[in-house]
């Protein structure tokens, strides 16, 4: 078995996982019990020996076994000689546990602004003109420097937005109040299903997920999906999504090399593409066709090929093709294009072989030195090194309390961004129309006229009085010059 390589089981011959096509991506695909996990398995431990970082998703919970050593046991020591795995050992292997709630590993975050209107829209299942709102708001975010980090910055955004839609339509076109109230409704509900604890900061950084032990071991992150699929199954498609974006858009191109700088596992890959709009797809198909110039292997984990749309399933060039039954019409026809999909062999009926394989067998196609598909073998699939029943409690906290990332990202960060902003403008645009205002009464009032001013009570009540007591004497004054007059 060369050294570059992954040994993955024998049948007709040995079949082997050359380091240097990983990159050139991969499915592991079969209905369930008939052993894709134990094949993702197999898979991050090969990579994990040969100091490659791997990343998946533990959709059952049980793949916290990887970090113990499998107990010996007489079926594995067979199958081993079996299929002449010389090398065979049961051993552990480094692990980072992570969480998007943050319970049962680190938590990761991500900003609202750095996930993109297009897969948030698509998280949210919006129509195209709620869509288009969407984009507006990320516009207006970045003209006006207004971060959006988490769900009460978008909430805010949206509500200015409402308000002010005749100031931005002529720049950015029409805004209903009806297409925000939708939005703001999605919104809450993925509040409901504990989504908004994925927005936010600190954010993840790449490196965290790229790391090797001391003995040169790659790390294997892997992802606490067993809630997060129940609760939000969309959330957890489009996190993926997301963080395959960021492999792509930030690491250096690299070119052929001789294995990878890390591999990306995608469990449960239809849920990526169940309703997913054309524009979607086509994102995912590009970043698949050229993240493996930037050394990143995809493998996609499904039950059944045709969960992949035809643009992505080309270019996945290694195959693990567990059993699949024919129950139905529906089955038989999937069943065919499984079949179709391989490099014919002329001593093995392909279609009739995918529905007679044992658990712990699958048909093998993987690229040779060349990058041309290898001819489908039917293969009887190496014993897994560690233990395939995830750990206890206390062995779980002692990998965590083990991490090389311990602490990072444990405390979320809420910093100025568009929420805060936004009220701080409010209260600002308030303090401005209350001036406004009150300079407006301040004009209106009229000035005093000058000349004789009004007189108060008092001095009307004086005045009378005077002049009563003059109109009385002034009476006296005349009946007593009378009287002396008539007298004479």
């Amino acid at each position: 078995m060369a050294n570059q390589s992954i040994y993955l089981g024998k049948g007709d011959h040995e079949q082997s996982l050359l380091l240097r096509q990983a990159n050139r991506h991969g499915l592991i695909a079969g209905a369930t019990g008939t052993g894709k996990t134990v094949s993702l398995r197999i898979l991050a431990e090969g990579f994990s020996r040969q100091g490659i970082p791997v990343f998946l998703a533990d959709a059952k919970g049980d793949l916290s076994g990887l970090a113990k050593a499998c107990e010996a046991k007489p079926k594995f020591e067979e199958r081993a000689r079996i299929v002449g795995y010389a090398d065979y050992e049961t051993t552990p292997f480094p692990l980072i546990f992570w969480d998007l709630y943050g319970k049962q590993g680190h938590p990761v975050r991500a900003t609202i602004q750095n996930m993109g209107p297009l897969l948030l829209a698509s998280m949210m299942e919006l129509n195209d003109t709620q869509e288009g709102i969407l984009n507006i708001a990320f516009s207006i975010a970045e003209d006006e420097s207004l971060p959006i980090l988490d769900f009460k910055d978008l909430r805010a955004l949206l509500n200015n937005i409402a308000e002010r839609h005749k100031e931005l339509r002529s720049k950015y076109g029409n805004v209903s109040s009806q297409s925000v109230g939708a939005i703001q409704r999605r919104l809450l509900q993925l509040e409901q299903q504990n989504a908004e604890l994925f927005f936010g900061e600190p954010e993840l950084e790449l490196q965290d997920l790229m790391r090797s032990n001391r003995d040169g071991q790659g790390y294997i992150n892997v992802l606490a999906a067993d809630q997060l699929m129940r609760k939000s199954p969309k959330l957890y498609a489009i996190f993926l999504m997301w963080l395959l974006s960021r492999l792509f858009e930030e690491l250096p191109e690299q070119g052929d090399a001789d294995k990878p700088k890390m591999v990306f596992f995608f469990d449960e890959a239809h849920l990526l593409f169940d309703r997913a709009p054309r524009i979607l797809i086509d994102r995912i198909e590009q970043v698949v066709r050229l993240i493996r110039s930037k050394g990143v292997g995809v493998y996609f984990v499904t039950q059944n090929p045709t969960d992949i749309p035809d643009d992505v399933l080309g270019q996945l060039g290694n195959r693990i093709q567990h059993a699949l039954r024919a129950y139905t019409p529906k089955d038989q026809k999937a069943i065919r294009a499984a079949a179709q999909t391989f490099r014919k062999n002329p001593s093995l009926d392909t279609e009739t072989a995918i529905q007679e394989l044992g658990i712990g067998e699958a048909l093998v196609s993987t690229l040779d030195e060349k990058g041309i598909p290898t001819i489908v073998d039917k293969t009887l699939i190496i014993p897994p090194s560690s233990q395939l029943s995830p750990l206890s409690e206390a062995e779980r906290q002692r990998v965590l309390d083990d991490s090389p990332v311990l602490g990072k990202y444990d405390e979320a960060l809420d910093r100025d961004s568009a929420h805060e902003r936004l009220l701080e403008k409010a209260s600002q645009t308030e303090q401005e129309e209350f001036e406004r205002k009150s300079a407006e009464r301040q004009k209106t009032r009229q000035p005093k006229k000058p000349g004789r001013q009004r007189q108060s009570i008092w001095e009307s009540m004086a005045k009378s009085v005077v002049r009563s007591i003059g109109s009385s004497v002034g009476r006296k004054i005349g009946r007593t010059l009378l009287k002396s007059l008539f007298k004479k």
